[in-house]
């Protein structure tokens, strides 16, 4: 049962990357070559599927101001990370529950006492973290520990590979199954209550996805590229338009387009892949920032030029 299994998933990953290969080696030769490497395919396909689903849930972390909550949950699971390692568990199933648990207990403060959002995530996230320390302290191998929990693109496995697109299928089929009640619980919430959505059972399934995406992507891409690809794409695309399907398109693509150019720069010039698929992300914000035509700094600067000049 397993030899089929793996037989299976390993036929499903070569086909996977038989067809990303096909539009990369239509691309010039200087930059098809860099992903003729069996590790570079693996790490474009993870690298997509990371950039494409966290630039789609991207949108409803900027729109609800949960910047901060990425952050504490990709941190948060290291507790679970160090007990799934002494119990010689799957590092995902305590990543999953440390940071479902956590995400829960943020949820639970924020909605049920007079503590805030940023309080709330501040308390729960330093508490898991500081106690994943405590509990790493006392295992030998911490660095193996710490490897896993930053992550290593360019050494994604195939079952690393698969859990990131199991993840990712989630994501899009929850995102596309509840399309409307997660688009009025992004902008209003009372309004949201008021067609008659549950908006508890909202609020708290859009956490456990972002904790469901934020853990099967730590294992390939580590906490900087998941926390960068939550917040940097949805960012961007707010800045250049207002309508939110648009948005959602816009910051997949940045997200998906962010890890070609990244990997693609990290293999050129021989630097961390994960850091320098941000900087691209990064770089593609502050460039809607001055440029945006409606949003943009520059472009409003130049409209009150032009109108005062007019006067």
């Amino acid at each position: 049962m397993l030899e089929t299994l793996d037989v299976w998933s390993s036929a499903l990953v070569a086909g996977l990357i038989a067809a990303l290969m096909v539009p990369v080696n239509l691309m010039p030769d200087s930059v098809s070559e860099a992903f003729q490497y069996a590790f570079m395919q693996r790490a474009l396909l993870t690298s997509m599927m990371v950039g494409a689903i966290c630039g789609m849930l991207s949108c409803y972390v900027v729109l609800k101001r949960w910047s901060l909550l990425g952050d504490a949950i990709s941190h948060a699971v290291l507790p679970g990370v160090a007990v799934a390692y002494l119990l010689g568990l799957p590092f995902f199933i305590g990543a999953f529950v440390t940071g479902a648990l956590t995400s829960l207990g943020i949820g639970a403060i924020e909605r049920h006492t007079r503590i805030k959002s940023d309080a709330a995530m501040g308390i729960m996230f330093t508490g898991a973290f500081a106690l994943g320390v405590v509990l790493i302290s006392k295992i030998a191998s911490s660095t193996h520990l710490m490897h896993i929990l930053f992550g290593n693109v360019l050494g994604v496995q195939q079952s690393a590979l698969l859990l990131t697109l199991a993840a990712s299928l989630v994501a899009l089929l929850v995102v596309w199954l509840a399309y409307r009640p997660l688009m009025l619980y992004a902008f209003d919430p009372t309004q949201a209550q008021a067609l008659g959505f549950n908006t508890g059972v909202i609020h708290y399934g859009l956490i456990l996805l972002l904790t469901l995406t934020i853990v099967a992507s730590l294992e390939t891409v580590g906490i900087i590229l998941v926390v960068a690809m939550l917040i940097t794409p949805g960012a961007t695309a707010h800045l250049l338009t207002d309508r939110f399907k648009t948005m959602l398109f816009i910051s997949v693509g940045i997200g998906v387009g962010s890890a070609v150019l990244g990997l693609w720069l990290s293999f050129a010039f021989d630097v961390a892949s994960g850091g320098t698929i941000v900087l691209v992300a990064t770089g593609c914000f502050f460039t809607a920032l001055l440029f945006s035509p409606k949003h943009g700094v520059l472009m409003r600067l130049w409209r009150h030029r032009s109108l005062g000049g007019a006067n």
